[in-house]
């Protein structure tokens, strides 16, 4: 009988080194050098999103345009309220980003254990697009917003370099419609919490 491996360097059955966790893929994303929040605050529009999200697959026909409107309340976190349009109706969805260990990368908590959300800020020139990165257990998303409902062909380039190189393809990467936001709801369509994309 040959000893188990291991044995005769002073271990023990029992006492083999736990292999390291897995790396969460947005370690391996760089948050962007630069990043300016208070250049970062005004409107933006939701271009592209690249998920394996279930329900974005299911209702890719009938996504609906997208605004998205960031204030810097403290100088650290982000305040983003979401308008879009639920059912014909448009809707205000807030949410905040509180700041993480590194500049750069956020908190998003949600409602319930295991619901909290890793966002990387990961390549933005604040006046014309923003890549950002989102992660919910091991499952990551990437999205493309603008300062205008169209961007470049250029910037559409680089957001699908990125969704490649996080193992995403352009199969799961939806394009939102350019017409047709939201400016505002009432006070009775407004959603605190995580949105469904």
């Amino acid at each position: 009988l040959t000893a188990p491996s291991g044995l005769g360097q002073g271990q023990g059955p029992g006492r083999r080194r736990r292999p390291p966790p897995p790396q969460s893929p947005l370690e391996k994303v760089a948050a962007q050098a630069e990043l300016s929040l208070p250049q970062l605050a005004g409107r933006w529009f939701l271009v592209g999103v690249a998920s394996r999200c279930g329900y974005l697959a299911e209702h890719s026909h009938r996504l609906e345009a997208t605004a998205v409107v960031v204030t810097v309340p403290d100088g650290q976190s982000l305040a983003i309220s979401t308008f879009r349009r639920l059912d014909g109706m448009c809707w205000e969805i807030r949410q905040r980003y509180l700041p993480a260990q590194a500049r750069g990368r956020f908190l998003l908590k949600g409602r319930g254990y295991g619901s909290r959300v890793d966002v990387v800020v990961g390549e933005t020139d604040h006046s014309s697009y923003a890549i950002l990165y989102y992660q919910k257990g091991r499952s990551v998303s990437v999205k493309l917003y603008g300062r205008t409902s169209q961007v470049s062909d250029a910037i559409v380039d680089r957001f699908e370099q990125r969704v490649r190189a996080v193992g995403l393809s352009e199969d799961v990467t939806y394009y939102f419609p350019t017409y047709g936001f939201c400016d505002s709801a009432d006070e009775f369509h407004v959603l605190d919490g995580e949105l469904q994309i």
